[in-house]
């Protein structure tokens, strides 16, 4: 197995198969504004650009838009409330979990997605109590690509960022971990959408299914 003490995933795409819940919510919110739902992947490759991304892809509207941001006040309470209805472990990702515990590895989460979503859904999902560390932008003065949330984690689970290992199906989770001085693994079955090349992410490896990833990581 590889040699690591501790292990790092995003959330989003990542750790966890939220786009689910994403096409609900906002194909329920635009069946509220008379509008007819939007195709499953044009919102599944956005969920990584967050609130934002997918107010704009789902109403073709911008940000400075007076109507906007009561778009996504509506849309961030629909999607509270629906949090965890569909949303599970990518496959194999639970084998790798079960592995981290055999071999006495902490785990952990590095996300930009907001503590109150992040911890609502974890909680519902009984995974809070077993990541070893989850660090929000909430809990730092600077997101990712910054790798101020890495440090942070590796701070909170006592390991140097080189005897970690971190996960992320973005660009910008590859450019944290570099930046922090981390191995890092482009997990290619996240939201990337095609005219993205994860071979130019100079991530260590490439995975490109999730339940390839404990062959990795433990044999």
């Amino acid at each position: 197995m590889l040699n690591f003490k501790a292990l790092l995933f995003d959330l989003d795409g990542t750790l966890l198969d939220t786009a689910p819940d994403f096409i609900n919510v906002v194909n329920m919110q635009l069946s509220r504004h008379g509008r007819q739902p939007i195709d499953d992947d044009k919102i599944r490759y956005t969920v990584t650009d967050g609130s934002v991304g997918l107010i704009q892809r789902a109403f073709d509207i911008d940000p400075d838009e007076p109507q906007f941001a009561s778009l996504r006040e509506e849309f961030l309470d629909l999607y509270f409330a629906n949090i965890a209805n569909h949303t599970a472990l990518f496959d194999g990702l639970q084998e790798v979990l079960n592995n981290c515990v055999k071999h006495q590895i902490p785990w952990g989460i590095a996300t930009n997605k907001p503590w109150k979503y992040t911890e609502a859904l974890l909680n519902q999902l009984g995974l809070l109590d077993q990541s070893a560390t989850t660090i929000c932008p909430d809990h730092v003065a600077h997101p990712k690509p910054d790798p101020e949330s890495l440090f942070l984690a590796c701070s909170e689970l006592s390991v140097r960022p080189q005897e970690c290992i971190f996960v992320g199906d973005h660009l910008r989770d590859i450019q944290a971990g570099r930046n922090a001085g981390m191995r890092t693994i482009a997990a290619g079955w996240g939201y990337i959408e095609d005219s993205q090349n994860t071979s130019n992410w100079q991530a260590d490896w490439i995975v490109e299914k999730s339940t390839e990833l404990n062959s990795l990581l433990f044999t």
